[in-house]
């Protein structure tokens, strides 16, 4: 078994190989021949009263791939507000600025665990391409400038992702701080050759766009509706960014696929708090209180859009009802598309884990852990 850290994903894993092993493996959930378990996370207060403890995992196999996959990560998390009642979310492993994330690679042929990796590199990765997968579908053709709400990490991969698919030139960025603005244009400046202009208002990163990303932490909407353009293609990060008027707007929706499952009733499965579709949460009443619910600020959830293309209540067209045929994409140029970044996650884990791993095994990278230390002879 292999061990696999985030420099060695650095090495050999493109964002064109975590956008076409995606683009291969959900094409996987039309014929049947790929499944997955949507994230799902348990919190348990840590006896402090500003934080819990949560622990994520998520879960996807492909028989094509012959692989299964379990994301895990354990985290402390907090929602501090701003002066205007904004809510954020704050995470860490053990102190401020470690985190602990894992994706356990199994081979679905013989059970065989294959390699343990760090998943802070191909995390990135994996959600940036999917939105990349969305500008791939859904986006015009002729898409050259990016109006980007964001300057974190993701935003980094989704811009790549952007470029891959689309022959961009332009982007202006937008974030709440100055300095991280500025310091995101001039590294993608340098990295993707293109133009990068940090902008001081969120409305002028996205007028003019062909393309329009937010790629936020935010818990309340920061791209609104009336900011859109005939012909622009939207897509997010988190489930609170996009406001109401931006479902409205849009002509065409497509989610990429399902982020949470409805399971039995009982008060300790939660849906929608904070960023967790499926929550199992420990606590007294007042201790469950500390943990955002999904109605923050009017936004809406991810998990419960309205319909503007299919009537109210029902379900959005998934990106395995696009490429299955069921439901159209972009049409004409004038058409506002929004492909919601969610969804589908423990199975592109598996599909990106896999592109890793198959690299790392040919370029005789990774550090050798006996697959002995993970077998037993005692039948559960």
């Amino acid at each position: 078994m292999l061990f696999i850290n985030n420099e060695i994903v650095r090495r050999v894993l493109t964002i064109g190989d975590a956008i076409d092993s995606q683009d291969a493996a959900f094409r996987g959930l039309v014929d049947g021949g790929a499944i997955h378990r949507p994230r799902i996370d348990v919190y348990v207060p840590t006896g402090r009263e500003e934080d819990y403890y949560r622990w994520g995992t998520m879960e996807g196999a492909s028989r094509d791939l012959g692989v299964f996959a379990i994301r895990m990560k354990s985290d402390i998390v907090s929602w501090p507000e701003d002066e205007n009642g904004n809510w954020t979310e704050e995470k860490y492993c053990v102190e401020p600025g470690t985190y602990c994330g894992l994706i356990f690679l199994f081979s679905t042929r013989n059970g065989e665990p294959l390699a343990m990796i760090n998943d802070g590199e191909l995390q990135h990765m994996r959600v940036g391409a999917g939105g990349g997968l969305g500008v791939r579908y859904l986006a015009r053709k002729d898409s050259k400038v990016v109006g980007m709400l964001g300057s974190g990490g993701m935003a980094r991969t989704y811009l790549q992702a952007f470029c891959n698919e689309r022959p961009i030139e332009k982007v202006r960025v937008y974030s709440p701080t100055k300095q991280n603005r500025e310091s995101y244009a001039v590294e993608m400046m340098d990295s993707l050759n293109i133009d990068v202009e940090p902008v001081d208002d969120p409305e002028e990163a996205v007028r003019g766009a062909d393309i329009v990303s937010t790629c936020t932490d935010a818990m309340q909407p920061v791209l609104k509706g009336e900011w859109l353009e005939p012909g622009m293609h939207v897509t997010n990060l988190g489930g609170f960014e996009l406001d109401r008027a931006v479902f409205s707007r849009a002509d065409i929706v497509i989610r990429q696929g399902f982020s949470g499952p409805r399971l039995e009733e009982d008060p300790r499965i939660q849906y929608g708090r904070g960023h967790s579709p499926v929550a199992y949460v420990a606590g007294t009443p007042a201790e469950m209180a500390r943990l955002p619910s999904a109605n923050l600020r009017s936004a809406y959830s991810v998990h419960e859009i309205p319909s503007t293309s299919v009537p109210p209540g029902s379900v959005k067209p998934s990106f395995s009802d696009l490429v299955g045929g069921t439901v159209d994409g972009r049409t004409t140029q004038e058409q506002i598309t929004l492909y919601l970044n969610t969804g589908n996650q423990g199975l592109q884990f598996a599909a990106v884990g896999k592109v890793a791993y198959d690299r790392a095994v040919e370029q005789g990278l990774g550090h050798e852990v006996p697959t002995g230390m993970f077998l037993q002879d005692i039948r559960d």
